[in-house]
C-alpha cells in the first residue's frame, strides 16, 4: 500500500513510467472515520471493481477533515486519528489511500476544476465509487449528476455506494458517535464491526500517578474523541502481550488539566511505556469524569475504580 501526501505529490506520481496509476484506477472518496461496516462495504466495492479491471484500488481522504476545517473546536469528535486510519485501510487491501490537505486553497476548487485536476488528470480514473449525496467544489455544485456526466465525456464511470443497515438503523460514523457518548459500546461495536479502541503514543506525563499509587501510560488526544469517562480497557503493548486495565479520558478536572489526554492504569503491570504504540480497547463504562475536592479523595476513587474493573473483568470471563 502506498499513501500520497497532497496533491503534488498525486501529480509527480502519476507522471512516473512506472506509477501505478499510468493505466487508471478505480476510487472512492469520504472521511471514513471509524472505518465502519458501512464504510468496508465501500472498500469492497472499490477492490471488486479494481480487481476485475487490473487496476489499483483508491481512497481519497481529507486533513484536516472538510468540518474540522470549517468548524473548527466545535466539530465532531473524531473516531479515529488518521495514523490509525490509514493503518486500518492498509488491512483492508487497498493500494494506495490518497490524503489532500483541505485548507483555503484546496476549498477554492470550483466542482469543474476538482474533477479535471484530481479525478482525471492527478488519479485518471476509470470507476468512482460515491454516495449519491456527495457534493464538492467551493459552490457545491458538483454532485452525483455532474460526476456521471463528466464521467460520460471523459471515459469513466460512477457507482453509488451500497448503504449498510444494522437493526434497521444505517450505519453512519455520525450515529457511532451518538452511540459512543451514551456509552452504548456494544451498539457502537456492531456498527464498527469491531470494538471502538483508540491507538497513541505513550508520552511524559506530569507524574502525578505515580505520586498517587496508580502509574500511568499518557496518551495525548489533539482532539476530545467521543467518550468521556472511566473504562474497563484492554491494551495491546508492543511486544504482543494483552493487559486489562483502567483508562480515564478527558481533561483531568482535579488537577486542573485543560488539553484532552487519555490515561490508562494497567493492573499488575510494572515497568515503563514511554515511546511505544498502545492500542486501548473500551470494553465497559464505569464513571463519569468528575472534579474531586483534592488528590486524595482522586486517589481513593482510584482505587474503588480498580476494585470495580476487577470484578467486572471476573465476572464477563465466567
Amino acid at each position: 500500500m502506498r499513501l500520497i501526501r497532497s496533491l503534488t505529490n498525486l501529480k509527480h506520481f502519476s507522471q512516473q513510467p512506472q506509477a501505478s496509476l499510468a493505466n487508471g484506477c478505480v476510487a472512492t472518496i469520504g472521511n471514513f472515520d471509524g472505518v465502519h461496516l458501512g464504510h468496508q462495504a465501500i472498500i469492497d466495492q472499490v477492490r471488486e471493481r479494481a480487481r476485475a479491471l487490473g487496476v489499483p484500488s483508491v481512497v481519497m481522504v481529507f486533513e484536516p477533515q472538510p468540518r474540522e476545517f470549517f468548524q473548527g473546536d466545535d466539530a465532531p469528535p473524531r473516531l479515529m486519528s488518521f495514523r490509525q486510519k490509514f493503518e486500518t485501510l492498509l488491512n483492508s487491501g487497498i493500494d494506495i489511500v490518497l490524503c489532500l490537505r483541505f485548507d483555503e486553497k484546496f476549498r477554492s476548487y470550483s466542482g469543474m476544476g476538482f474533477i479535471e485536476d484530481v479525478l482525471i488528470r492527478g488519479l485518471r480514473v476509470h470507476h468512482l465509487v460515491v454516495g449519491d449525496d456527495f457534493r464538492f467544489g467551493c459552490d457545491r455544485a458538483g454532485d452525483f449528476a455532474l460526476l456521471r456526466s463528466m464521467g460520460d465525456k471523459h471515459g469513466f464511470s460512477v457507482e453509488n455506494t451500497r448503504t449498510v443497515e444494522v437493526a434497521g438503523d444505517r450505519v453512519s460514523s455520525t450515529r457511532i458517535r451518538q452511540l459512543l457518548g451514551q456509552n452504548r459500546l456494544a451498539a457502537a461495536e456492531d456498527l464498527l464491526g469491531h470494538r471502538y479502541r483508540i491507538r497513541g503514543r505513550v508520552v511524559h506525563g506530569q507524574r502525578l500517578g505515580r505520586q498517587i499509587g496508580a502509574p500511568t501510560a499518557n496518551v495525548m488526544l489533539p482532539r476530545m474523541p467521543a467518550l468521556r469517562g472511566v473504562y474497563v480497557v484492554q491494551v495491546a503493548l508492543a511486544d504482543g502481550r494483552v493487559l486489562d486495565g483502567v483508562a480515564n479520558i478527558g481533561v483531568r478536572p482535579t488537577v486542573d488539566g485543560k488539553q484532552p489526554s487519555l490515561e490508562v492504569h494497567l493492573l499488575d503491570f510494572t515497568g515503563t511505556l514511554y515511546g511505544q504504540r498502545i492500542d486501548v480497547v473500551f470494553r465497559h463504562f464505569l464513571r463519569d469524569e468528575v472534579k474531586f475536592d483534592s488528590v486524595d479523595d482522586l486517589k481513593h476513587q482510584i482505587a474503588r475504580d480498580f476494585d470495580d474493573a476487577r470484578a467486572w473483568i471476573d465476572i464477563s470471563t465466567t
